[in-house]
């Protein structure tokens, strides 16, 4: 990776959209090579997806639940948390150190939801317990990008 393809991430990440015309005017970086580039991004599986960001709110789920799952159980990891991603609502799955084993993030529409997803959590063979997190407000929702600055992006990921 050098640093035009840094430049079109960091571009993509504030614009929030892959339009090469876009990313044109702000980078200075012809249409023509931000094509190829993002192609090429593409290949090697940097860039996964075209983004249609949702807003969760709008669409009516905009309940949050930050839910520490302490667990006890068989295999691997990333067995059990595909477990924990078989219940509705999970978006995220993290495995983590320390007391609590796996902080999963859900979306749901509702309180009642909420506790379907508790009482899901406690019937997966496994979980011991859970702590779960209301989040009252989201102060800023962003893309990892978005948290440095372009010199530090530069710094860390082009390849001398």
């Amino acid at each position: 990776m050098d640093e035009r393809d840094v430049r079109l991430l960091k571009a993509i990440s504030e614009l929030e959209t892959g339009s090469p015309e876009r990313l044109h005017e702000a980078t200075g970086i012809p249409v023509s090579t931000i094509h190829y580039r993002l192609s090429n991004l593409r290949e090697e599986g940097i860039i996964t997806n075209d983004r249609y960001d949702i807003d969760l709110d709008e669409l009516g789920l905009g309940v949050t639940v930050l839910v520490e799952v302490h667990a006890d159980y068989q295999g691997s990891y990333e067995e059990f948390s595909d477990r924990l991603l078989t219940v509705e609502g999970v978006t995220n799955v993290y495995f983590t150190m320390g007391e609590t084993d796996f902080i999963v993030v859900a979306r749901l529409s509702s309180s009642e939801m909420v506790e379907r997803l508790i009482a899901e959590f406690e019937q997966l063979e496994g979980v011991d317990r859970t702590d779960s997190t209301f989040v009252i407000s989201a102060i800023e929702e962003r893309d990892a990008l978005q948290s440095y600055s372009l010199e530090t992006l530069l710094e860390e990921l082009v390849d001398e």
